[in-house]
Formats: C-alpha cells, sequence, structure tokens
C-alpha cells in the first residue's frame, strides 16, 4: 500500500494461538466467542502480521513475530505455524536479513520480538538483521530485562540481550520521530512502556497498534486482555487512539488479528467504534 511517498507492506511470521479467555480479560466467553472462536484448549488463532516501511530509501521494520528459536513443546503449547516465516515474507519482497535498516519493537514480548535473534548452527544468539539499528523505549527494556514472577514468561532474555552485546539498541525515552514521519508513540498499558508507531507522509497517516488493541475484536473500550499489566491505562490510551483516529481519518493497522489487517474506524451514535476494513492492503 502507498502511504503518500512511502510505501507499506505487511510481512508475516505466521500464527499461533492464546487462550482466549486471556485475550479478552473480564469479557465473558459467552459473549467474546462470538467474535472469536475457540478450539478444544480453549485458544483463539491469532495473526504475527508484522510490518515493513519503505520511506527515505530505507527497509525500516515493525515487530519480529516470534522467531526460530523456540522449542517444540513450546510450539505445541502455542500451536505455532509459520507458514511462512518472516524471512521467507521479507524474501518475497527481495529482501534478505542485511537489507533491513531499522527494528521497531513495540514491546519485548516474546511474540512481538522473537524474531529479533536468530539461533547459528554453532548454538550461538545472533542480531537476526545485523546492520539494523533496533528501537525500544527504553523503560521496555528496564523491564524485560529485570523481568518478575509476573512478566517472565513474557519476555525471553535471548529475544534482546545479544543485541545489545553488540551495540545495535537504541533506546528512546518517550516519543520520538525517528524519521521524517516515522514517529514512535508510548502507548502505555499493555505494557508500561509499550509503544505504537505513527507512519505520516503527505497529509495521509497510519498507525500500527501492537498490543494496545490486538484485533479488530478488542476495538471496544472495555476490551482489555487479561495480560495487560495496566488495563485501566489501557482503557484511556485506547480512548487517545481511538479518538484520534475517527477524528484526523487514521488507517489502524492490526498485528494480531487473523482476519483483518487495516481500516479505518468510525463511530455511531451511541460513540461505540467500528472498523471499515481497507481491502486494498491486501
Amino acid at each position: 500500500m502507498k502511504l503518500g511517498a512511502f510505501e507499506m507492506y505487511p510481512v508475516t511470521d505466521g500464527r499461533f494461538r492464546l487462550d482466549g479467555g486471556a485475550m479478552f480479560g473480564v469479557v465473558p466467553k459467552v459473549i467474546w466467542q462470538k467474535c472469536c472462536e475457540a478450539d478444544e484448549l480453549n485458544r483463539i488463532p491469532l495473526s504475527l502480521t508484522c510490518l515493513l516501511i519503505r520511506a527515505h530509501g530505507k527497509n525500516i521494520l515493525v515487530d519480529t513475530g516470534l522467531g526460530s528459536k523456540e522449542d517444540d513443546k513450546f510450539q505445541r503449547m502455542f500451536a505455532v505455524e509459520r507458514t511462512p516465516t518472516l524471512l521467507v515474507s521479507l524474501k518475497r519482497l527481495g529482501l534478505g536479513r542485511e537489507d533491513i535498516h531499522m527494528v521497531i519493537n513495540t514491546h519485548l514480548h516474546f511474540d512481538h520480538a522473537g524474531g529479533n535473534t536468530m539461533k547459528e548452527e554453532d548454538g550461538t544468539i545472533r542480531p537476526t538483521f545485523p546492520k539494523a539499528q533496533y528501537y525500544i523505549q527504553h523503560g521496555e527494556f528496564e523491564d524485560a530485562a529485570r523481568a518478575n514472577e509476573r512478566t517472565k514468561a513474557s519476555y525471553r532474555r535471548d529475544n534482546f540481550t545479544p543485541i545489545a552485546h553488540v551495540n545495535q539498541w537504541e533506546f528512546l525515552h518517550g516519543d520520538r520521530e525517528l524519521l521524517p514521519g516515522i514517529t514512535a508513540i508510548v502507548t502505555a498499558g499493555h505494557t508500561r512502556c509499550h509503544q505504537g508507531v505513527k507512519i505520516e507522509s503527505e497529509g495521509k497517516v497510519a498507525f500500527f497498534l501492537g498490543d494496545l488493541i490486538p484485533t479488530v475484536s478488542h476495538l471496544p473500550l472495555p476490551y482489555i486482555m487479561g495480560y495487560d499489566l495496566f488495563p485501566i491505562q489501557t482503557l484511556e490510551t485506547k480512548r487517545w487512539i481511538l479518538d484520534r483516529a475517527f477524528e484526523e481519518k487514521w488507517l489502524l493497522l492490526f498485528e494480531h488479528d487473523p482476519l483483518v489487517q487495516a481500516g479505518h474506524v468510525h463511530r455511531d451514535q451511541e460513540g461505540k467504534y467500528f472498523l471499515r476494513e481497507v481491502k486494498a492492503w491486501q
């Protein structure tokens, strides 16, 4: 898709499944199952849709999916289907590992940062994209490095510490324009320093949501994941983003929806939000 002078491509790392109850928090299953069918283990299907942006002569990757380092037990637990993988998706666009200039992580949970690194044949963990600068909020990196009993299952050190060892991280301290029209914006709630990415060119705006609003089914304000560490903050951040997206006609980009990748948000007379999918994104 063209966005002004920029180009945007969805690049997938496959699919996986998470517990439906955890994905919808306090929303009862009798309600959420109308939009998300669960399997026999109560898991719902989710996509691993990352974003490639071509802007200012650079290839910019937003999030990196699950990656290839996890064992068979992990893949069975989360019903992982990495077909195609992120690297295959990039190859279809004529890009190799060395062609990525920037990697922006929304946060460092394993399904968003797993592809940051890869395991070599000798077992060494190295950055997947050797020529890229990786960008993350400094507070997110600190929280990942000091994960506690509540968060350590989501943060896997092999996804981020090898990058620090070769000095490829650039730490952000709040909102920051990384390139003209490419801005990291803190969207706290899911984690303390979760960030989204605003893409703006020639008067057109798109916004990559990450886990703030993981699927279209999470558009209703109270539909907040049980995984969110600060759910009340998620509520207010969602309200702020959806209001701006409606008023300024942003294109919203969804990372985990298995069917819808992008659309424009609208608001009905009762103030409830709904999405009109952008088919041209396909």
